[in-house]
């Protein structure tokens, strides 16, 4: 399959360079593309712009999902209550080649493409667009898609929206550009390539965010829970890893996901993961699982060799699916604004949430009995869609909001639940809908 990266290798001398990348940038504009491209690529153009339309009309249906696990995760509840308001439909999501495992056994979606972005080192903004209006062309297109949907809120650095532009749908639905001022700068002039930009920058939870496009299509939503599609050998999977580190029947499980979404920002200490881990063994309230991606090794060997053979140490060893069966058989998860964190949310799991940098208004573990903790300083939250320009580094010499939440706060609030049972984080549990929590009073944003 075609990369939409490109090689990143140019010619010339850097005035020349210089000079031809903003030529290419200006051809590769989305208006630009809209006048040139659609007539030359028999695209739709305009389709019915502005106008009210009605969800079940469509037979063909694409879902642009080009983001990482959690967003993908929080796209659950959107996908079901997709299929159930147009039962008869084709339904197509698109999701990263690395996501593929965790959506392929979706019930409610006909069939799923990847397109893999991964070659190239930095390539030019306009190489993209021009790679992912050619791959749309010769994939997409002859599905003679209806509908395209963008579920993504925030700004698009995927080229989700030229795919579906090039793909040829008839009507192309998504967030417009103007819902932040960071989207406005580096999605500018996308919205002309959609036939319907719904501009709502209210403060709300992402999963909300997705199914208020159904409504924007007149469509109904009866549930908002998340869910996770695992096979049976998934579970056989997961049942080998507890015989193999032997679990005993009844024996409390705590999760410990210390990776941050590659980000410092959001991510708890990992000596705080060991001695959370410590103060757990040392009480005898259950075994340690550490769960985690590829790329994250290191972080789940230095966890294992602090706390010793009794933790089990899943880290790069483990499927997306194989992670979320493992995680549905534990009693609690700790971890911070990353995949891991909801995922457990959707299998039913309830959570510790760490927040540093991140909303957790808008990225809090969905639904209720979850607990968020974080220091709510006043720059809080850094990543805020307003802000993202200005935050290219923590303004202090250290992300004081996450690597300052407590040890002995944490240890607590896993006590709490261990001890209790799963009522006993309801009293001070986040809501993600409402965004409370002890440690964050304040609101989000």
């Amino acid at each position: 399959m075609e990369s939409l990266a490109g090689s990143g290798e140019e010619t010339g001398q850097p005035l020349g360079r210089s000079v031809a990348g903003w030529a290419l940038s200006a051809l590769a504009s989305p208006p630009v593309v809209r006048l040139m491209a659609g007539p030359a690529l028999w695209l739709p153009g305009r389709g019915p712009r502005g106008e009210r339309i009605d969800l079940t009309q469509f037979a063909r249906i694409i879902v642009l999902r080009l983001d990482e696990i959690g967003d993908v995760t929080m796209t659950s509840a959107f996908l079901r209550e997709l299929r159930r308001n147009v039962p008869g439909a084709r339904i197509t999501l698109m999701v990263k080649p690395t996501l593929r495992n965790l959506v392929e056994r979706c019930p409610h979606v006909n069939e799923v493409l990847t397109v893999d972005e991964s070659a190239g080192a930095n390539p030019p903004e306009w190489r993209r667009r021009g790679r992912a209006v050619r791959w749309a062309r010769a994939h997409l297109a002859p599905r003679r898609f209806d509908l395209a949907i963008l579920p993504r809120w925030d700004a698009d650095y995927h080229q989700a929206t030229f795919l579906a532009y090039a793909s040829g749908a008839r009507c192309r639905v998504g967030y417009s550009e103007a819902v932040t001022a960071h989207k406005r700068r580096v999605n500018r002039g996308y919205d002309t390539l959609l036939t319907h930009a719904l501009l709502d920058a209210t403060v709300k939870h992402e999963v909300e965010r997705t199914l208020d496009l159904i409504r924007f299509l007149d469509g109904t939503v009866e549930e908002d829970r998340l869910e996770l599609w695992l096979g049976p050998e998934d579970d056989a999977d997961a049942e080998a890893v507890f015989r193999d580190h032997p679990v005993g029947a009844g024996e409390p499980v705590v999760g410990l996901a210390p990776a941050g979404g590659n980000s410092p920002l959001k991510q708890w200490p990992t000596r705080h993961f060991v001695e959370l881990g410590r103060r757990i063994q040392r009480a005898g309230s259950g075994r340690i699982l550490v769960v985690g991606g590829q790329g994250e090794e290191a972080l789940g060997t230095e966890i294992e060799r602090a706390l010793g053979p009794p933790a089990i140490n899943t880290i790069g060893k483990t499927t997306l699916r194989q992670m979320a069966a493992l995680l549905k058989r534990c009693h609690l998860i700790v971890g911070n604004d990353a995949g891991p964190m909801h995922v457990a949310a959707a299998v039913g799991v309830p959570v510790v949430a760490l927040f540093g940098s991140s909303c957790p208004h808008r990225f809090g573990p969905w639904g209720n009995g979850h607990r968020v903790l974080g220091r709510a300083l006043p720059c809080s939250p850094c990543f805020h869609p307003d802000h993202l320009d200005r935050c290219v580094r923590c303004i202090f010499d250290r992300p004081y909001c996450i690597q300052d939440i407590p040890v002995e706060e944490v240890h607590r609030a896993v006590e709490d639940r261990l001890q209790h049972g799963p009522n006993a984080l309801h009293a001070v549990a986040q809501d993600a809908r409402a965004g409370s929590s002890s440690s964050m009073d304040r609101a989000g944003f």
